[in-house]
């Protein structure tokens, strides 16, 4: 396997070649990405390392046996793909990841996928996404973001990935994956074509579409899923967008988080890992500690009212760096089921946001506080 750096030294090489013709995109520099499968074949299978969730599910040993060892799996998320010919520095920000995944030792257990991996959830760039992916050496675990969805309503990552919500077993730590950027229908009343609708849910900001939710359905299912666990179950869960009200007009916030939190405040010690804000974001409510991660596409700046008193902002982005402020990172589960969130910056040292900080809720192991203001 390639490092990075020969990945990148070979792309800058061959730019002017792949401008022209990106017939040969896996050859010539992209981890030996399948050319043919480029062509948005009818056929396209999931990537080989993607655990279907009916093999997944209690392939493990259950949470609440005896006492598990530590383990740590890695996180790449929002990489906002689109086709090849359109933009490749996204590409190639996706590949750097999947190379700095790859070239851990020891392996992760397995690597989370956080959302976003299309921009306008067009098939070929699910597709592209999905054949990158394929080179992890790790096993898989993808969730959806609302830029895979709105273009089809997910019939695309449904082909490729399953089904969005899901749960499984890992090392006596339950994981549950929730589809958090339901929106109810502001679409068909306007009239609007699917890449309307595709592109109304990409713009944020924009006032017309209705804040994310998970749902009456999805709430009903994770509480039928947990039911079954006792109250000192281990409990990480997996939402795209943050499983708490961070600042409404960018929709950084999920409408019925209340609701699902009253479903998890039963359990001793909770996780929640999401992606969509593409920043170092911390929170705890309760029992709850919330952890954003980083994109591979670009930073956000900071929402400007209502960030956590806990969250450590990430220095100011250079903006003559397109890489500065993205990035992926890993996540150490100690044996009593809280974190270490690893952020792993590009051009930058990493931060970590260790357990011991989350439990004293800011005040100790505080992680190395930003030497420039952030936007």
């Amino acid at each position: 396997m390639a490092t990075y750096k020969s990945v990148e030294t070979r792309y800058l090489e061959d730019r002017r070649a792949f401008f022209r013709g990106l017939r040969n995109l896996d050859r010539r520099s992209f981890l030996k990405v399948s050319a043919a499968a480029m062509g948005a074949a009818a056929g396209l299978a999931a990537p080989h390392s993607f655990t279907p969730v009916s093999v997944a599910r209690g392939a493990e040993s259950p949470p609440g046996a005896a006492p598990q060892p530590a383990f740590r799996f890695a996180y790449i998320s929002d990489s906002h793909l689109y086709e090849r010919d359109v933009n490749d520095r996204f590409v190639r920000g996706l590949l750097r990841a999947v190379d700095d995944v790859n070239n851990l030792d020891p392996q992760p257990d397995f690597v989370f996928y956080g959302g976003d991996l299309a921009q306008l959830g067009q098939a070929k760039e699910l597709e592209l996404g999905a054949q990158i992916l394929k080179n992890l050496k790790a096993p898989l675990r993808i969730m959806v973001g609302e830029h895979d969805w709105y273009l089809d309503m997910g019939q695309k990552w449904r082909e490729l990935f399953g089904p969005p919500t899901y749960s499984f077993d890992h090392k006596g730590v339950h994981f549950v994956v929730l589809n958090s950027v339901v929106e109810r229908d502001f679409w068909t009343a306007r009239g609007m074509s699917p890449m309307e609708r595709m592109r109304t849910v990409a713009g944020l900001d924009n006032g017309l579409q209705s804040p994310f939710t998970v749902g009456a359905a999805q709430r009903k299912w994770l509480q039928d899923d947990l039911a079954r666990l006792p109250d000192d179950a281990r409990i990480i869960v997996f939402s795209h967008s943050p499983l708490y009200k961070l600042y409404k007009p960018w929709n950084f916030w999920t409408d019925d988080a209340d609701e699902v939190q009253a479903i998890l405040k039963r359990f001793q010690r909770v996780v929640v890992i999401h992606g969509h804000t593409h920043q170092l974001l911390t929170n705890r409510i309760g029992n709850i500690h919330f952890h954003g991660v980083l994109s591979t596409a670009w930073p956000w700046p900071y929402a400007p009212e209502g960030m956590p008193e806990i969250t450590i902002q990430m220095s100011r982005p250079d903006p003559f760096n397109p890489h500065d402020g993205c990035g992926d990172g890993e996540i150490h589960v100690h044996p009593d089921g809280l974190v270490d969130k690893v952020y792993s910056l590009w051009n930058r040292n990493p931060v970590t946001v260790s357990r011991a900080y989350m439990l004293s809720a800011g005040k100790e192991s505080v992680p190395p506080l930003p030497n420039r203001p952030s936007y």
